[in-house]
């Protein structure tokens, strides 16, 4: 027997880290899921630190938030492979919010957000996040990779530039002013960055490209005694242990100011994680559980700012390598975390001589991921509607704001639908076509037997909101008294409020001319809500009849004479 509702529903909600053990752990498994750990560590060590600092805050903030988060994530997600930790979709919120309302403030933000998605995962509202269009992703997607590639060009030319500017043509205009002061030794460490990672990833991608090019950088800085700017020079040292669990202070005047900042992470968590989960469902022909996905993000997001951290995620890449290096379960993620937690216990003093160059290297690199030129050059041939949502989405998230762009892009993918829904609506009648070809098995039936006072129209499509108007434009050009109205409905999948009351107000029409109006064909679906609505009980002459067939004979009754 199938589950009930109510059992799929809590099953959603079931950690994978309780499946997977209830299978059954082995030794062999522990080893997978150690190496696959350790792997993603090693990858996520450097990265961590240059998404923090990519962000406005410090880099321990970025391995706090791999370690809490990643860990939380692991153990309570819906995926067997996701790893959480900061990525690139938050660059631009937390800097902006960093800017605005201080580190505080980005604490209740995260915290707000991570409410909003325990909420959501409660709320079963996994399977309906997953629907956002891919123009408006990809759109947001590409233009925060132009910004998190624009605040870097100050590290990786080692311009004299005290700060620049938060505004996109701004700060451009302020590299071009200050370009006359390039530093020489900062660019070639950067390049030689860049080449490491590039060479790496075309001749060895399995090792881990970003820590080797970091690494080789930072001997190259001490060995040479280059003077670039460090993580040291410019952030002091790194803590060593995970700091003690802090709340700010929280009032209702933070609260409503920083809603729109939690709304904007909680959405980018749930769509980053939410992919991640797919991406890792691709690769392994498992099947992530979305629900218990958002609640775990929830989760983490509560936590990693408690501990100093800044908001997580699933992250694409992260969660690839994890599977590629033959994680078994969560606990690779979790392990993954702990590994992280070892390296910042055992090289802490070492991270301060890690230049500020590399790094800025590491995150041109993501950007360059994070951009899919690829996918955004094939959106740029989708039909004309698809490309204004696209550009204008990346547009508004690169000039103006990333939460403006997510709502502008979201409403206006959402209108165009409505739009496409609406045109793909026929309708058809006696007076509006020529007499059709059987192109569908509707049309095999021939209306030619009926009475010449018996009008038929043929709806098809969905009848929304959208298409009333089409659909009363058509009705509306019957000028002819007929004795009876048949309106087939077929092909008519949905119909909404909307739609009834259209159908309500032609009913009403065929009253007042003494017509007589039957509904042919209906699905279950618009059966249902017209008679929710008590359409037929309103109006006695109103007939409901099954196909065109059981029409036919009744308008031959019903014949005068």
């Amino acid at each position: 027997m199938g589950m009930s509702t109510g059992q799929r529903y809590r099953q959603n909600l079931v950690p994978k880290l309780v499946t997977t053990l209830a299978e059954g752990y082995s030794f062999a498994k522990l080893r997978n899921d150690a190496i696959a750990g350790l792997t993603v560590a090693i990858v996520a060590l450097p990265l961590a630190m240059a998404l923090a600092i990519a962000s406005g805050t410090t880099p321990e903030r970025g391995l706090f938030t791999a370690i809490v988060a990643g860990f939380l994530i692991s153990a309570l997600g819906g995926s067997r492979f996701q790893i959480g930790g900061p990525t690139g979709a938050f660059v631009v919120v937390v800097f902006n919010t960093i800017q605005t309302h201080g580190y505080d403030g980005l604490v209740i933000a995260t915290i707000m957000a991570g409410i909003i998605l325990v909420a959501a995962g409660l709320l079963r509202a996994g399977a309906i996040i997953k629907y956002i269009p891919y123009p408006v992703v990809t759109g947001f997607t590409a233009g925060i990779a132009v910004i998190i590639f624009s605040s870097q060009v100050k590290d990786l030319l080692g311009l004299d530039l005290a700060e620049p500017p938060a505004e996109f043509i701004d700060k451009w205009i302020a590299y071009g002013q200050s370009i006359g002061t390039v530093d020489p030794a900062t660019c070639g460490v950067a390049a030689l960055a860049l080449s490491i990672i590039i060479a790496i990833r075309r001749l060895r991608p399995a090792l881990p490209a970003f820590l080797i090019a970091v690494v080789t950088c930072s001997l190259l800085v001490a060995a040479a005694s280059l003077e670039v700017e460090t993580i040291g020079t410019r952030f002091g040292s790194i803590p060593n242990m995970l700091p003690e669990p802090v709340l700010p202070e929280i009032t209702l005047a933070r609260l409503q100011a920083l809603l729109p900042d939690a709304l904007t992470i909680a959405f980018l968590a749930g769509i980053e994680s939410l992919l991640s989960a797919m991406v890792a469902d691709g690769m392994t022909g498992r099947r992530h559980r979305s629900d218990a996905e958002l609640v775990a993000q929830g989760i983490a997001n509560i936590a990693s700012p408690i501990f100093g951290g800044i908001p997580a995620t699933g992250a694409i890449a992260r969660t690839a390598t994890n599977i590629k290096a033959g994680a078994a379960t969560p606990l690779a993620g979790m392990l993954h975390a702990a590994f992280l937690l070892l390296f910042m216990l055992a090289l802490a003093p070492l991270a301060s001589f890690l230049p500020l160059a590399a790094l800025a290297a590491v995150l041109v690199i993501v950007a360059w991921n994070m951009s899919e030129v690829e996918r955004f050059r094939h959106l740029l041939r989708a039909p004309p509607g698809d490309r204004f949502v696209l550009l204008l989405t990346f547009a508004l998230t690169v000039l103006v704001d990333l939460t403006v762009a997510i709502q502008v892009g979201v409403v206006l993918a959402a209108l165009l639908f409505m739009y496409r829904m609406a045109e793909s609506v026929e309708v058809t009648g006696r007076l509006l076509r020529p007499e059709p070809e059987a192109e569908s098995p509707h049309e095999q039936y021939r209306d030619d037997g009926l009475p010449e006072d018996v009008e038929v129209f043929t709806i098809a499509g969905p009848f929304f909101y959208g298409a009333t108007a089409r659909v009363q434009a058509a009705l509306d050009r019957v000028t002819r008294p007929a004795r009876i109205f048949i309106l087939r409905m077929e092909d008519v999948p949905v119909i909404d409020a909307s739609g009834a009351q259209a159908l309500a107000d032609w009913v009403e029409r065929c009253d007042r001319r003494g017509t007589q109006a039957v509904l042919v064909g209906l699905q279950s679906m618009p059966r249902l809500v017209l008679r929710r609505m008590n359409l037929q009980h309103q109006h006695p002459n109103l007939h409901f009849l099954p196909d065109m067939k059981a029409a036919t004979e009744f308008a031959r009754k019903a014949e005068p004479g």
